[in-house]
């Protein structure tokens, strides 16, 4: 099993190109089941999630083929993917497959929406929550669709095609937006669906949406209206810089010093983590070409924050920021309201001599003046980052195992980080 091999100490300095977002990418490629015409999608990232759902996709007939960086594109510049299926071939989703990602199970409200049946497995994923099903399946039954549950699969019905209806999401959910979205985008009539998740992914498949003839109103507001159309037709639409991406490698030059500009990086789906980051000091410039991140010569002061959905401080970057406070003068407080079980990167960072207690969905981290490398062991995608980020200013060497977890979401990151001056490195299992 591979694992990267950080020795700390060293400053950021140069450009990271921001690479196309993960939670932007995985909707906008199920998209694709929702027309017989070709999708094509730009910017799209070089992950083993994105690998994986192009199996998953061509498993109920989508024909996936990939071009990559053309000559004078930049180095990290994404893949071009065209999706086209013209025929659904399977309307099951197999376990074997839906298990090792959660968000293929998705792929209901395309097929329910496009063939009237879907059979999917529930989902798996990374262990840091239950992250329950249940707001999808209710949804799709406001929609009008039977469902039911059979030996671990959702077995979802709508011969005549779903209709559309009004949907009150118990809590704001962007899995469930996304696939209630995609569902009415072909129902026949109007949806609305009320205290709908407003995230830039989100809003990025809306945009898709209406490109592929979709008609949704709303995007970006807790309320969202859909009005049904027969069919959905060709696009070609851009994936959104990742903006957690961008946050965490803000937060690796905040760790570790320097100056370095997040090419491509959009501010304005980060301006709650952004202005956190100037509260401990970080000095954050907008412009055309990124964000520009420097801190030279200054501690890091302690700031608090409490996980929320957009436009909150969000819950995929908590880990990353525990581990910059671990070096920040005074006690910070971290709230996790999102995900009940996202907590268990503390124990790790704990071996790098990180001093962080818990008390429910709140951790007390008291900044210290030294880390020491350390292995560690990753738990989940985003708890794998935040062990870099505070390898990249241990003392010693840190080595960080199980990066599968890190290869699921961040694309080539010991190549954009030792651009800038890291000392990291990616070694090959020895079993």
């Amino acid at each position: 099993m591979e694992s990267i091999r950080i020795t700390g100490g060293e400053r950021l300095n140069g450009r990271i190109a921001i690479s196309g977002a993960k939670n932007a990418a995985l909707p906008l490629m199920i998209a694709s089941l929702l027309t017989a015409e070709e999708l094509v999608l730009d910017n799209v990232p070089r992950l083993a999630d994105v690998a994986l759902l192009k199996r998953i996709l061509g498993n109920h007939g989508v024909d996936v083929t990939v071009s990559g960086k053309r000559s004078g594109q930049a180095d990290f510049s994404g893949e071009t993917v065209r999706l086209a299926a013209p025929v659904i071939v399977d309307t099951t989703a197999p376990y074997d497959l839906v298990s090792r990602m959660r968000a293929s199970f998705w792929v209901i409200g395309p097929l329910l929406a496009r063939m009237g049946a879907a059979r999917v497995s529930l989902p798996g994923g990374c262990a840091i929550g239950t992250r329950p099903v249940d707001f999808f399946l209710d949804g799709l039954k406001a929609l009008g669709a039977d469902i039911d549950l059979d030996s671990g699969y959702v077995v979802a019905e709508a011969p005549k095609g779903l209709r559309g209806g009004t949907i009150h999401l118990p809590r704001v959910s962007v899995g469930a937006t996304h696939v209630l979205m995609m569902a009415a985008s072909l129902a026949h009539g109007d949806t609305v669906i009320n205290n709908a998740a407003a995230e830039p992914e989100v809003v990025d498949l809306a945009r898709c949406l209406t490109a592929m003839g979709a008609r949704i109103e709303g995007a970006g507001t807790p309320q969202i209206r859909i009005k049904g159309v027969t069919s959905l037709g060709a696009a070609r639409h851009p994936v959104l810089p990742d903006r957690i991406e961008t946050g965490t490698y803000a937060m690796a030059v905040a760790m570790t010093g320097g100056d370095v500009l997040l090419e491509g990086a959009r501010a304005d789906t980060l301006q709650e983590p952004i202005a956190v980051l100037r509260q401990t000091g970080v000095e954050m410039i907008e412009s055309n070409e990124g964000i520009r991140v420097m801190r030279n010569g200054h501690g890091i002061a302690a700031a608090d924050i409490t996980t929320e959905p957009f436009p909150g401080f969000p819950t995929d970057l908590q880990a990353q920021f525990m581990a910059l406070m671990t070096r920040a003068k005074g006690v910070s407080r971290i709230r996790e309201t999102i995900f009940e079980n996202r907590f268990m990167h503390v124990q790790e960072l704990a071996r790098l001599g990180a001093r962080i207690t818990l008390d429910g969905d709140v951790a007390h981290v008291t900044g210290t003046e030294r880390l020491k490398g350390a292995p560690v062991m990753a738990t989940d995608l985003r708890a794998s980052v935040s062990l870099v980020i505070a390898g990249l200013a241990a003392e010693g060497t840190t080595t960080v195992n199980r990066i599968y977890h890190l290869d699921r979401g961040f694309e080539r990151i010991e190549d954009k980080l030792g651009r800038c001056g890291a000392q990291i490195e990616r070694l090959a299992s020895s079993s």
